[in-house]
């Protein structure tokens, strides 16, 4: 049984938004943490 990326997706971002919801702080972490994730991601692809 494989675990599908879609999948791990859609859990995360459930989980996320019922902690934003929780608590409205944790938006500026997930955002920035995303952000960082991203950047990082694309500058290591573009080398």
């Amino acid at each position: 049984m494989s675990i599908d990326p879609v999948l791990i997706q859609a859990v995360v971002a459930l989980i996320v938004g019922i902690l934003i919801l929780i608590v409205p702080k944790l938006l500026n972490w997930a955002v920035a943490i995303y952000l960082i994730v991203v950047g990082v991601l694309g500058i290591v692809a573009w080398l």
